[in-house]
């Protein structure tokens, strides 16, 4: 199985070297990384693009004209993907919150279902232990808001860390996702469960950023608690293909 690790990047000069050397490590026999660069001021544009020369074959790099958001990131990484041979796609952060041996588990969790995703909250999950009892009541109260309004059985509904088989993502309307914060996750799973795809759960720990800074604002934030309501509207229509 091809599988393509979509990376979206802004500001991670110091993690992604790290990064895809520990993606590399792994005994995955056919991995690969798009990175996608959102004309990062610093240069990890220029780092991706050297990264491709040390491994040869195995990273492709987008570069966007600036700072376009998660959402479109990811949307283009997955129709640049689809018009290739990847069989499966993944999603992860640059900045190792998500633990890049877990791509493994990922990877043969995907042999029984139509998309995995690593989740904070089932049994062997966690939140980084240094993180303030607000913060992780916030991370919490999110995934309980947005489960509760869209009625979704994923536990772990806004997290980031996921591998799609290629046929799941070529059958979802890609080109009507509009969210384009942290809130882009959560679209992307509810149309996923609408269509009837199957999924499966690996806990995984959420670590803090080692390097560089966090992306997530207020504005995020707003956007998220606000769209979501906008949802089961905006995808009323959508039913799982017959059979």
């Amino acid at each position: 199985m091809k599988i393509t690790i979509i990376i979206p990047t802004y500001n991670e000069a110091e993690n992604l070297p790290r990064l895809i050397e520990a993606l590399f490590a792994l005994p995955l026999y056919n991995l690969n990384v798009l990175v996608v660069d959102d004309n990062s001021a610093d240069g990890t544009g220029k780092i991706a693009d050297d990264l491709t020369r040390t491994y040869p074959g195995r990273i492709s790099v987008m570069h966007r004209a600036g700072k376009l958001g998660l959402g479109s990131a990811y949307i283009q990484g997955f129709l640049k993907l689809l018009a290739g041979d990847s069989d499966a796609i993944g999603q992860m952060d640059a900045d190792f919150s998500h633990q890049p041996q877990k791509v493994s588990e990922l990877a043969a969790a995907l042999q029984d279902c139509d998309m995995a995703l690593g989740s904070r909250y089932i049994a062997g999950g966690s939140l980084d232990e240094n993180w303030p009892f607000w913060r992780k009541w916030l991370s919490g109260f999110g995934n309980f808001y947005a489960r509760a309004i869209l009625r979704l059985p994923i536990r772990d509904i806004t997290g980031g860390f996921r591998l799609w088989r290629r046929e799941t993502l070529s059958a979802m309307p890609l080109d009507q996702v509009r969210s384009n914060g942290y809130i882009f996750q959560v679209e992307m799973a509810y149309i996923a469960h609408k269509l009837g795809f199957t999924f499966k759960e690996v806990p995984i720990h959420f670590a803090e950023r080692r390097w560089g800074q966090s992306k997530m604002s207020f504005k995020i934030q707003v956007e998220a608690a606000l769209r979501v309501w906008a949802l089961p509207g905006l995808y009323r229509g959508l039913k799982p293909p017959k059979k």
